[in-house]
């Protein structure tokens, strides 16, 4: 039997790390859906860092999260963009 993941207590500040390629508007495309769910999105909150060779990029975000909801319709949003590889 599998232990039970722990419950997330909502409001709460959670950070969403993306992971996809570089590209001049990859930064935009991925702080524009995030911002659809989380409107209230703090700038002071993200950092991006880029890979060695500048292939790909990484953008953590944190939000104050609402809800389960939120959370699922952010990470399907950014999975069904096309320009997202891995969302953690």
């Amino acid at each position: 039997m599998k232990p039970e993941a722990p419950k997330i207590e909502f409001p709460c500040e959670y950070p969403i790390k993306v992971m996809g390629r570089a590209g001049p508007d990859y930064k935009e495309v991925v702080l524009d859906i995030i911002q659809v769910h989380a409107p209230d999105l703090d700038y002071e909150r993200i950092s991006i860092r880029e890979s060695r060779n500048g292939k790909y990029c990484s953008i953590t975000v944190t939000i104050v999260a609402t809800g389960e909801a939120q959370l699922s319709a952010i990470f399907e949003d950014l999975k069904s963009s096309g320009r997202i590889e891995m969302v953690l």
